[in-house]
């Protein structure tokens, strides 16, 4: 009982991070029916901004994550305006190969001016155990980052709900052509829905490299990426709440079904997880908490 309890509070650190990333996902398939590929290499991107502003601009860490959150969000912003409006939102599949590109051009970047050689990056929680349950530790790593979590979703709920950008935001996600003809201006609308999402990014990215087991370095985010839109389809990919128990659900799989299934060795939990989502979509082809798909004939 003790080794499973440690893993599921194993699980819910890794799912919370999962779920920051995949609420950055959602963010943009919510206007764009688009999955951006290159949110995982966005987000490291962004935390090794904020690493250098905390370690080589003596900045506080979360004033740098802060900072960085906000260059980030214009860097999202920038690339919406020059890569992703120019062409028709409709035609998928050449933003498809962009959002690729751009997953290759980000990380060799980050390479080229960083290096590939892994780093520490400052530690944004306070080290030590607020639970200890036999040999299972609940770490305030953890703590901290399932309240970051919660926080994240309020907030957007909150930007969603209760300001003019946030309404226009979802009136856009739910019909782009009734949007025009109502007098919202798209284009500025769909660019801050990509940097929200490359803002949530960055606060992802730096929270999974903040943990004293992980580096950070230009490939930290490639599996982290496949596990955030496993959780983001689960979840359902228009729904926010979803890719947070989307998130959760992928961590405790990883975790704990495993562990806990001889045949499974550890290398192999990505395809456990691909074959929950598997089993999900089956049942619920548009997720646990999508919305489903409507068709007139």
């Amino acid at each position: 009982m003790d080794l499973f309890v440690a893993r599921v509070f194993d699980g819910l650190a890794n799912g919370a991070t999962y779920a920051l990333i995949a609420l950055a996902l959602v963010m943009i398939y919510k206007a764009t029916t688009l999955i951006n590929f290159a949110q995982g290499e966005m987000a490291m991107f962004g935390s090794f901004i904020v690493l250098v502003l905390a370690t080589e601009r003596g900045l506080p860490i979360w004033v740098a994550v802060f900072v960085g959150m906000v260059i980030s969000a214009a860097i999202g912003a920038i690339m919406e305006r020059t890569l992703i409006r120019p062409f028709d939102p409709s035609d998928h599949l050449p933003l498809v190969v962009i959002t690729l590109g751009m997953f290759l051009v980000v990380g060799s970047l980050a390479g080229i001016i960083w290096r590939f050689d892994p780093r520490e990056f400052p530690r944004m929680f306070p080290d030590g155990n607020a639970l200890t349950f036999g040999v299972a530790t609940l770490t305030w790593y953890t703590v901290f980052v399932l309240l970051t979590l919660v926080l994240v979703i309020g907030a957007l709920t909150l930007l969603l709900n209760k300001t003019k950008i946030g309404l226009a935001f979802r009136a856009v996600s739910s019909n782009l052509e009734s949007s025009e003809l109502s007098g919202i201006r798209v284009g500025p609308t769909l660019q801050f829905g990509w940097a929200i999402a490359a803002a949530i990014g960055t606060l992802g990215a730096s929270i999974y490299v903040a943990d004293p087991i992980r580096q950070l370095e230009p490939a930290v985010m490639a599996r982290v990426l496949i596990f955030s839109v496993t959780a983001a389809a689960i979840g359902g990919l228009d729904s926010l709440g979803g890719a947070v128990l989307g998130g959760i659900l992928i961590g405790l799989v990883q975790s704990t079904l495993v562990q806990y299934i001889p045949f499974i060795p550890n290398e192999l939990g990505l395809a456990a997880a691909v074959a929950v989502l598997v089993i999900v979509l089956l049942v619920k082809p548009a997720g646990l908490c999508g919305t489903p798909r409507v068709e007139r004939v």
